[in-house]
């Protein structure tokens, strides 16, 4: 014959079968819509009232940044550190031994040794 071939009319078909399936989900939509009219108002509302809930409680309950910490200067002077003794426990936290401490400050092992004594003395400590 001098149709389509089969292929076409295939995709022809099945186009139009597409075509009137979205018409009758569109047409069941509306009806759906129509029919339960204020439940979805009513769902809208309550979803745009949970958002406002959730904005402002996050903002309500939202915590300030910490202040940034300045050393402890009260602590510092009542135990008399000294800005050197300071410079040593955050290298003895870190693990460095006297000798690694002394390289990078350049100082000697004996002073590091000392500094090390003297903060375990005001500190009350025994051992790193």
């Amino acid at each position: 014959g001098g149709g389509y071939p089969m292929w076409k009319q295939v995709v022809v078909y099945g186009a139009a079968v597409a075509a009137e399936t979205l018409l009758l989900q569109w047409l069941d939509y509306r009806h759906l819509v129509r029919a339960h009219e204020d439940d979805l108002h009513a769902f809208l509302i309550a979803l745009q009232f949970l958002a406002l809930g959730m904005i402002v409680g996050a903002r309500a309950l939202r915590r300030p940044p910490p202040a940034p910490f300045d050393g402890n200067p009260q602590a510092r002077a009542a135990l008399g550190l000294s800005p050197r003794e300071l410079t040593v426990p955050a290298a003895i936290a870190a693990g460095r031994s006297n000798k690694e401490i002394a390289a990078e400050r350049q100082v000697s092992p004996n002073t590091v040794g000392t500094h090390v004594a003297r903060l375990f003395e005001k500190l009350g400590a025994r051992r790193r």
